[in-house]
């Protein structure tokens, strides 16, 4: 279905808000405090809004609904495994981290366990948190190609040119302030989009019926593997589906991503006072894991509906017909974008459409402010004694953004198939395993580990958790990763040493 002159006005209307956020928010930065952690001064809904405008993102919306037009409720993990993340965060983590005297958590870290580790652990973790980046570049290109047909190439620069408006004026107030706007957008485009799918399905039982209906003793059903009714249950009614172990794996690293990313920390630093950024990360916690049940029963909804370009060519292949009134998608990528187009009014689809384009701006602008937040603070700062002028630190960061968001481009470019959220699951493994336990051991255990092996399990971590991908492990490989960051740490605690 082409884009009508509604569809547009409602797209336009949402970006001109956001960017106007964004402008605005700019007025509000005098310096590279300011920028970085809103110079201390916001309140528990823009901590909040900081914390999902990053968290909440292409991979929570765009991503949980292809995600759940393949395998049902598992999709869930995303948005569930965020949530436990900043629940846990605002228990054990907010007062430490703003009575720890930093500004990044890699800073807490090298307190404690010497430059090396804190250098090490920047350019890993960034690296973990510039996957992420990728994943909201191509949640963006998504969007882009389903809405105006045009090709990846176009869709990537408009997607990182957009982004780099979002954050590179408002730093920490723009993500904050922009956060707070998308996240009653998103709400009103959840329950919306919620409610569509019930009437349309005239409840979730029919929509259960129509999903089996579907997919049991079908062409279409034999192409994903199902063949009976309890296969379909199997596949999209269980949190683990894909496998005890990875789904739960998928929850695990959310829930230690969240913990372990610079964006997520900066939110907390942000606040006025402990009670304000507490209130805070609890918000977030209440607040994400509805918006992905409203994006499972979209792609749910979905799979009656339309088929891949793939699927449609296998079927073809084999002689067999496509069923009627399937509508044909290039990807499952373009599930949720697809869905709005065709059962939401056009003005009111262009204003969700505009919605989940924020959604996926503003979390690629979040993670790369965190990106260049840890770079600018604890790599650069350090080599050149130029950046203790506070001008000169804020444009780095601002130029650092633009090629962190350049770079995601180019590489979003050479992978424009791949399944969004497998890039978010990836990037929270690798910071958990870089970030969480040295962070956890510096809080909560000051003395206790030596500063070798900390150094030693933030490299031995991702390199286990890269590994297990291509391996092709039965589990998550985040678990192999932390196995062998608690057995280093271990080793750490038992050998005495002296720390930096």
């Amino acid at each position: 279905m082409d884009i009508g002159i509604w569809n547009l006005l409602g797209i336009i209307l949402i970006i001109a808000i956001i960017i106007g956020v964004g402008i605005y928010s700019g007025r509000m930065v005098s310096d590279a405090s300011d920028f970085d952690t809103g110079g201390g001064k916001a309140g528990p809904w823009i901590v909040c809004g900081a914390i999902m405008g990053s968290l909440v993102s292409g991979q929570a919306t765009i991503g949980t609904a292809q995600l759940a037009f393949e395998y049902g409720m598992s999709a869930w993990w995303f948005t569930l495994g965020s949530g436990i993340g900043c629940l846990i965060l605002a228990i054990g983590y907010v007062i430490p981290l703003r009575h720890s005297g930093s500004i990044t958590l890699l800073e807490v870290i090298g307190k404690e366990y010497g430059t090396k580790a804190e250098y090490a652990g920047s350019v890993l973790c960034s690296i973990g948190i510039f996957i992420s980046v990728i994943a909201q570049v191509l949640s963006s290109c998504a969007l882009l190609t389903t809405i105006f047909h045009m090709d990846f190439l176009p869709a990537a620069m408009i997607s990182v040119v957009v982004m780099m408006i979002y954050v590179v004026f408002g730093g920490a107030w723009g993500a904050g302030m922009g956060g707070v706007v998308k996240l009653i957008l998103l709400y009103g485009a959840s329950i919306l989009g919620l409610g569509i799918v019930l009437t349309n399905s005239h409840g979730i039982s029919a929509l259960i019926d129509q999903l089996r209906a579907t997919l049991v003793g079908t062409d279409v059903g034999e192409l994903a593997g199902i063949t009976a009714s309890e296969d379909v249950s199997a596949r999209y009614f269980s949190l683990f589906s894909r496998g005890f172990l990875k789904d739960m794996g998928s929850g695990l690293s959310l829930l230690l991503g969240v913990l372990a990313t610079q964006t997520y920390a900066q939110a907390i630093w942000s606040a006025k006072s402990d009670s304000k950024a507490r209130k805070g990360a609890m918000l977030s916690a209440v607040l994400i894991p509805p918006i992905g049940i409203a994006c499972i029963f979209i792609g749910m909804f979905m799979r009656n509906h339309c088929m891949t370009t793939d699927e449609i060519a296998a079927l073809t292949e084999t002689g067999k017909g496509i069923p009627e009134g399937m509508i044909e998608i290039a990807s499952s990528s373009q599930v949720f974008p697809t869905f709005v187009l065709h059962y939401m009014p056009k003005f009111i689809g262009g204003i969700v459409l505009g919605t989940l384009l924020v959604t996926v701006i503003a979390g690629g602008a979040g993670l790369s402010l965190g990106v260049a937040t840890i770079l600018v603070n604890d790599i650069f700062c350090k080599i050149s004694k130029q950046l203790a002028d506070v001008k000169k630190k804020l444009y780095t960061t601002r130029v650092t953004i633009v090629v962190i968001l350049c770079c995601a481009a180019a590489i979003a470019l050479v992978v424009p198939g791949a399944i969004i959220n497998d890039f978010g699951f990836l990037s929270m493994g690798i910071r958990g395993t870089v970030v969480f336990i040295p962070l956890t051991c510096a809080l909560f255990a000051k003395g206790k580990v030596a500063s070798w092996a900390v150094l030693v399990s933030m490299a031995a971590g991702p390199i286990a958790v890269l590994g297990g991908n291509l391996l092709g492990l039965p589990f998550d490989s985040l678990f192999l990763g932390i196995f062998v960051c608690l057995v280093i740490i271990g080793a750490g605690v038992l050998a005495p040493s002296k720390n930096a």
